[in-house]
């Protein structure tokens, strides 16, 4: 069984919380749901940034046929 832990947060944000809930969705499967849209957005902003910014290289190699 996994541990349970508080974490404080303000009435004001707890109201915001508690607003994105849909019915019978508990706070643990929202909170895993929003760290799991952030990974991906962190993900897409770091593929932009270093797409932006890098140098890159072709590589050239042969792709066996598959027929």
């Amino acid at each position: 069984m996994a541990a349970t832990k508080r974490i404080p947060v303000s009435e004001g944000i707890w109201a915001e919380i508690s607003e994105l809930k849909r019915p019978g969705q508990t706070f643990d499967d929202l909170l895993s749901q929003m760290v799991e849209q952030e990974k991906k957005r962190r993900f897409i902003e770091d593929m932009d940034r270093i797409e932006a910014e890098g140098d890159f290289v072709e590589l050239e190699f042969d792709v066996p046929d598959t027929d």
